[in-house]
């Protein structure tokens, strides 16, 4: 018997992101496929933090993870969610 059958929640679900937002002062919100919405501080993301409003509107897309125009760096979703052993981007390429 598959225990996912039994108990409420989100079971073997891979989290994509779909929308990025910035709905409240020093937060930063993700949407997933799924459905799920993760809001985070942004004092975590420094980098993110430094975009002004107009910055942060050109976010993109790239893999499993998003950037932003004027931005260097790229974020995953294991950095958003917290947990790398369940959701290393890495471990699909190998």
């Amino acid at each position: 018997m598959n225990i996912s059958n039994l108990i409420e929640g989100y079971w073997n679900k891979t989290p994509k992101i779909k929308t990025l937002s910035f709905p409240l002062r020093g937060k930063m919100q993700i949407d997933l496929e799924d459905g799920r919405c993760i809001i985070v501080p942004l004092i975590k993301f420094p980098s993110i933090k430094r975009l002004n409003t107009i910055q942060r509107q050109k976010w993109f897309l790239l893999g499993n993870g998003f950037s932003f125009d004027d931005c260097n760096e790229v974020y995953h979703i294991e950095q958003i969610l917290g947990n790398f052993q369940n959701y290393n981007h890495e471990a699909s390429f190998g």
